[in-house]
This record gives structure tokens, C-alpha cells and sequence, in this order.
């Protein structure tokens, strides 16, 4: 790294030592004097975000930046609100886009940035040690006079030393002496202050590492991706017959889901719906998957193939089978849903099918107007990051829990049965559902049933937040529930509609 001026670089070395010692002390009232480990977490980010800005002037002073850490702080926010893998990774991903923007002239794409990410994240693990040596190296350049410390503390050296040896020679010579010294106890031990010096340490390397950027000296290119590509049988004259074919294959495959999904034909004897539904649906997302690979091969921007009319006429047909395709398996995972009702990991797989659909469409168009790999990769990790950054503020346990609550075979006589024990299993996710349900005229068995999972949830979402469980989200909702239908109560006297009695 390029040093300024000894006066001006010393200067920002210690402006960004006290903002990393005000972090770690930020660090240590969250994470050890409050015992919380989860919801906590957005208000020390907070804090490194307002480092970050305080301690790099060129981060002010570049917008992308800028907008890379007000990225970072709703991720903060997200993670204060209901905390999740998800918003902490991307946390992460955004501040350390903030803090290395400013030394690149454009953003570039998604693989250099991969890069860089990952060489300033491992460099980070020993930016202490390497700074260390920038500032030996400044301090043998200071002039003689400011060495006077060093000179002070080498000139007691020998007198402290010769005056412990003489004192134990006298400890032996003398009883007195000896039993003053014995009567000395040390304090005791304290074993907690091990993880808590491992914690601040953990807190002082990754603050110094987003305050003390690292990135790659060099980067690998992105892979252009135009132009013919010679690889045996994947000539004009193959890929376009292949197009035919798969086309055709196509045509058939949706045809047949058209039929037996809109009830226009009858499955054949042995095979139900649910069946044809749920096997179904993730085979046909790999293979539209595999049908853009071949796309991104075959019929590469600049090559003769995606040049013929006729092969992009049928790349663009192909494409759009596959998003009937992808459709298709959308159309399969909600039957299995109105028939066994809505999970968090079904939501998901909706959501990856829609990524999927908007993959194929930027294949498309990355083909139709000859654009680079790069515009691919930012354009498929922008449309991620966008579904990714709203899925860390939409609750998908909730969603469920509300969908099957209001469309359960008990409520609306139509859905898929009621399953408590799902909701029960989804905790704080589906209280409010929960809550909303018992309120609802029900059986008196369902509704002790009900009554019996709401309290539960309760019972442990009160011993999560005793237990470092907090956050913005949980306190919401318990105050809430407890606004409607009271306290939690013993639940000794409560049955359990999934065994027994819920009382752990």
C-alpha cells in the first residue's frame, strides 16, 4: 500500500484505532453485558456503518459507496427487526462492497468482485500483523527524538530487574520478608475472562479489517463469452436440428401438463395428482436450467449459429417453453400445496422457480442483443440480491402460517387440514396467526387445541428473549398476542394436539 506523508498517514492510522476501539466497546455492551446474541447484532452493525463513514472520507465522497453502506445499515436493520442468516451474510457482502468501491474507477461485474470480497476477507484475518510492519517501518523513519519512550523504558529495565533479585535473595535471608511475601494471595482466576478476550479480539479484527480495506492487487478477467466456440458436434447445422427437436419434446411435455393440471384429461389408473405434482416439479426447473446452459454454449453472442435467423427463431420459442415450462412447475408445487398446505420451503421453491423464469428471460435478451458475460452476471446477481434483500423483511414462516390459517379445511371448508404441529414447529413465526385463529368461533376441541399450540409458542418465545433471543420482531409480536388473549399460562392443564401435553 502506497504510504502518504508520515504526519497525514499516522493521523488516520489513529483516527480509525479509536473508531475501532469505540466498535469493540459498542461490541461488548451488546453482545456481552446485555448476554444477547441475535437481534443485537443490527445495532453493532449500525455501529460499524457509522465508523466506516467517519473514518474513510473517500467512502463520503463516492456515491456508489455510499449507497453500498446505506444498503449495508437496512440489512443492520433487518438483522435488529427479526434476525436471519440471510440478512447477516448479506450484511457483510454490501459494507465490504462499500469499503473497496472507492479504489476501483467501475464496478466491472460480479466475478471480479467475488474475487475481490474474498482475498480482502481472508487479507483481514491478519491486516493487524501487516499494519504492524507499515508501522514499524514509519517509526524507524521518525527522527531520534521522538524515540525518548523507548530510551526511558530501557533504562529501567536494569534497575527493576537487579532490585527483584535482590528482594527474593533477601526473601530467603530474611523470615519477615518471606512471611510478608506468603501472606501475598493472588487474586482469583476468573475463567470468563478467556471468551472475553477472544470476543473483543474477534471484534477488534473484523472492525479493523472493514475500516483498513485489503483488496486484490490483480484480478482474474470474466470469461467473454462471444464468438464461435469450437467444440465437437455443436456445429450450426447440430444445434439448430437439436433446437428442432428439443422444441418438439418441449411442445409435448407442456401439452401433456396442460391436459392433466387444467383437469382436461384424466391421469392414467395408479397415478394421482399429488403424486404427478410433487415429482414433477424439480426436475422441470433443472431442465429449464440445462436449456440455458445450452443456450449460453451453443448460441454464444457473435457466433455464426446465434447468428441464423432461423436458430434464434427457435432459441426464442425454446425459451418461451421454458418458461411454460417453469410455469408448469409452479402450477404443480401450488396443487401440492392446496392439497398438504403452504411451507416455508415451498415458498422458496416458488421463489427459486421465479428466479429461474428471469434467468431464462436475461439469457434471452443477453442473446437477442448481443450483450457480455459480465451484463449477465450482474444482471442475474442484481435480480437476486433484490428478491434476496425483500425476503429478509418478509417473514416466509408467517406467510405460511397466515395462508394456512385462513385456508385450512376447518375454517374455509376447501384447503388442506390444519397442522398445528407445523405451526407449533414455526414458534414466534405463526403466533399472530395462531392468535387469530383462536379468536375465530371454533369446535371447542379445536379450539382447546389451538388455544393449547398459541400458548406454547408463547411460553417459548418468552424463554428465547430470557435466553439472548431478543429482537424487534419477537417483542412485537409476544406484546401484541399478550394484548389480545393475556399472559402465557401453565400449560399443564393444556392437551397438545401433537402429543400429549406441549410441556417439553
Amino acid at each position: 500500500m502506497r504510504l502518504l506523508s508520515k504526519e497525514r498517514w499516522t493521523g488516520a492510522f489513529a483516527l480509525k484505532l479509536g473508531l475501532t476501539a469505540l466498535v469493540v466497546l459498542l461490541g461488548n455492551y451488546v453482545f456481552w453485558e446485555l448476554e444477547q446474541a441475535t437481534g443485537v447484532q443490527g445495532i453493532f452493525m449500525l455501529g460499524l456503518c457509522a465508523a466506516l463513514a467517519a473514518a474513510r472520507p473517500a467512502v463520503r465522497r463516492d456515491k456508489r459507496a455510499m449507497i453500498a453502506l446505506g444498503i449495508a445499515a437496512l440489512y443492520a436493520l433487518a438483522q435488529l427487526w427479526d434476525p436471519s442468516p440471510l440478512a447477516f451474510a448479506l450484511f457483510w457482502v454490501a459494507i465490504g462492497l462499500a469499503t473497496l468501491l472507492p479504489g476501483t474507477a467501475r464496478f466491472d461485474d460480479g466475478w471480479r468482485w467475488f474475487q475481490r470480497l474474498f482475498v480482502h476477507g481472508f487479507k483481514s484475518l491478519f491486516g493487524p500483523l501487516i499494519d504492524l510492519a507499515i508501522l514499524s517501518k514509519v517509526r524507524r523513519k521518525l527522527p531520534p527524538s521522538n524515540w525518548g519512550l523507548r530510551r526511558s523504558l530501557a533504562v529501567l529495565v536494569l534497575p527493576l530487574l537487579g532490585s527483584a533479585l535482590f528482594l527474593w535473595l533477601f526473601a530467603q535471608a530474611n523470615p519477615v520478608i518471606e512471611r510478608f511475601f506468603a501472606s501475598l494471595t493472588p487474586p482469583d482466576f476468573d475463567w470468563m475472562f478467556i471468551p472475553h478476550m477472544i470476543l473483543l479480539g474477534f471484534l477488534g479484527l473484523i472492525s479493523w479489517g472493514v475500516l483498513r480495506p485489503r483488496p486484490p492487487r490483480h484480478t482474474f478477467g470474466t470469461f467473454d463469452g462471444s464468438g464461435d466456440l469450437p467444440i465437437p458436434g455443436f456445429s450450426s447445422a447440430a444445434v439448430t436440428l437439436s433446437l428442432l427437436a428439443f422444441n418438439a419434446l418441449f411442445a409435448l411435455q407442456n401439452a401433456m401438463d396442460l391436459a392433466y393440471l387444467s383437469g382436461l384429461a384424466e391421469l392414467p389408473d395408479g397415478i394421482v395428482l399429488s403424486e404427478y405434482a410433487h415429482r414433477g416439479a424439480y426436475p422441470l426447473v433443472a431442465t429449464a436450467l440445462l436449456a440455458a446452459l445450452f443456450v449460453l454454449v451453443a448460441l454464444r453472442p457473435g457466433s455464426r449459429t446465434a447468428q441464423s435467423p432461423l436458430a434464434r427463431g427457435l432459441v426464442t420459442l425454446w425459451i418461451v417453453q421454458n418458461l411454460v415450462l417453469v410455469a408448469s412447475a409452479a402450477w404443480r408445487t401450488w396443487d401440492y400445496v392446496e392439497a398438504y398446505s403452504l411451507t416455508e420451503l415451498r415458498i422458496s421453491a416458488l421463489l427459486w422457480m421465479a428466479l429461474v423464469a428471469a434467468g431464462l428471460l436475461l439469457v434471452l435478451w443477453r442473446m437477442l442483443k448481443e450483450k457480455s458475460a459480465s451484463w449477465l452476471i450482474n444482471a442475474n446477481l442484481a435480480t437476486t440480491a433484490v428478491l434476496l434483500t425483500v425476503v429478509c423483511f418478509v417473514d416466509l414462516g408467517a406467510v405460511a402460517a397466515s395462508w394456512n390459517v385462513r385456508h385450512a379445511r376447518e375454517i374455509d371448508g376447501d384447503g388442506a387440514e390444519l397442522d398445528l404441529c407445523y405451526l407449533n414447529d414455526l414458534n414466534g413465526s405463526a403466533l399472530l396467526s395462531l392468535v387469530e385463529l383462536e379468536q375465530r368461533p371454533l369446535p371447542e376441541a379445536l379450539h382447546n387445541k389451538v388455544r393449547s399450540v398459541r400458548n406454547n409458542v408463547m411460553r417459548k418465545m418468552a424463554d428465547q428473549r430470557g435466553d439472548g433471543g431478543w429482537s424487534l420482531a419477537l417483542d412485537h409480536r409476544l406484546d401484541k398476542a399478550r394484548a389480545l388473549v393475556g399472559p402465557e399460562i401453565s400449560a399443564h392443564a393444556l392437551e397438545g394436539p401433537c402429543y400429549g401435553y406441549l410441556d417439553d
